[in-house]
């Protein structure tokens, strides 16, 4: 038995969880999530809790389990508390602006970087070297996360770039003059 798997997903006040056969959608105060599983997995609702079964012991369904269960915990934190990342940009000269639902990365390059996020996605830049990024969709807050921060990772000689805000970058000693 998956350690994950068989511990129930709490269902907290103000939160609907709709199961239609392998397809879950989950609403709260933040949102709306559906998310479709693999149909060897059985979720089923009982009071407030979610329950995930597997159809059998083989190797796949076993590895299925307890993903199933914590993506379903993840909808339903995401849907009540949401979700956050945070970047820091270091760099002289470097910095973000925010205009309306746009992006603008200032970021060393000859040009600005324009970065629409999605809908679901909501961007605070608090100070122009940090920005903020949250949302109910743990999957989705990571995805735009990973997008801001390709464009211009930290690089190893001066740490210049943007990085999650308590990542460490391992930095390189460089050249040394004779």
């Amino acid at each position: 038995m998956s350690r994950v798997g068989k511990n129930p997903v709490s269902v907290p006040k103000g939160v609907k969880v709709e199961i239609s056969q392998s397809q879950v959608v989950v609403t709260g105060p933040l949102g709306k999530l559906s998310r479709s599983f693999h149909p060897a997995m059985q979720v089923q609702l009982e009071e407030d809790k979610v329950w995930v079964k597997r159809g059998s012991d083989s190797k796949f369904d076993k590895s299925l389990h307890g993903l199933t269960r914590a993506l379903i915990a993840n909808m339903v934190k995401g849907v009540t508390e949401g979700f956050k990342k945070a970047l820091s940009i270091i760099g002289v000269g470097y910095k973000a602006e925010l205009a309306g639902n746009k992006l603008t990365l200032s970021l060393g390059y000859s040009h600005p970087i324009l970065f629409r996020p999605p809908e679901e996605i909501k961007l605070i830049v608090d100070n122009p070297t940090r920005i903020v990024v949250s949302g109910a969709d743990k999957e989705l807050v990571g995805l735009v996360a990973a997008k801001i921060r390709s464009f211009r990772p930290p690089e190893p000689y001066k740490g210049k770039g943007i990085r999650y805000e308590n990542e460490k970058v391992r930095k390189k000693a460089g050249k040394t003059a004779a």
